[in-house]
């Protein structure tokens, strides 16, 4: 064959396609497992954070010790299953399809849900986690994807969630609990100070702990 004709350059440029092609998707196919893995032990990571369990060497152990029940929830507030809350992704949860997290820390039970929204450049996410009472707040951890630097990146500092400790959510049977502009607190109880000059980021993360928890009314509101 000419080497040097169209046709061999058009053979020759198909056959390396299809030979890279194999190969990224065996190396994506071998590395699948491991990468599904690590996705699980950052999420486990990211709840016990919300149980103010920060840098554990061994997530999955502790995660184990900690997490009793991940349990699914209906918007009546029954529990459907004692398991299988891990599994569901943002995109799935609805009304009749809530993850729980039962906890136990120190012989106390606390409640984790999570939460998730929009930020000003892209999705923002986290875990809220409540005292037995169903209406104190122990602990909170937020996270984005891409917040600015300085500014709406703030959100994951644990200067920022320190503020949510003790707060309480329910208020007259609706969620309160929420984020105010920087320096218009005006409800100690339920509000916590935005980031200076992260409004956007700040008002969404006040939209998710408000469309988020309220999925949970039915449960929050039990006696």
């Amino acid at each position: 064959m000419n080497t040097n004709s169209n046709s061999y350059t058009i053979i020759y440029a198909s056959i390396m396609v299809v030979v890279v092609a194999f190969l990224l998707a065996f190396v994506s196919s071998s590395l699948k497992e491991k990468q599904d893995k690590n996705v699980e032990l950052d999420k486990m990571k990211q709840i016990l954070n919300a149980l103010n369990i920060r840098d554990v060497q061994n997530p999955e152990a502790e995660y184990q010790k900690y997490v009793k029940a991940d349990q699914i929830l209906n918007a009546q507030g029954a529990v459907v299953s004692e398991n299988g809350g891990f599994k569901i992704a943002s995109k799935d949860i609805k009304a009749d399809n809530l993850p729980l997290y039962v906890c136990d820390v120190d012989g106390a039970r606390k409640y984790v849900f999570p939460v998730y929204g929009a930020g000003l450049w892209g999705p923002i996410w986290g875990y809220v986690c409540l005292n037995e009472d169903k209406n104190t707040v122990y602990g909170v951890y937020f996270s984005h994807e891409s917040e600015t630097p300085g500014l709406g990146a703030e959100i994951d500092s644990e200067k920022f969630q320190r503020q949510f400790s003790n707060k309480h959510v329910v208020n007259d049977g609706e969620v309160e609990l929420g984020v105010v502009k920087n320096g218009k607190v005006e409800n100690p109880e339920f509000q916590v100070d935005g980031i200076s000059g992260g409004t956007i980021t700040s008002k969404g993360v006040d939209a998710m702990l408000k469309n988020c928890l309220s999925e949970y009314n039915a449960f929050l509101n039990q006696k």
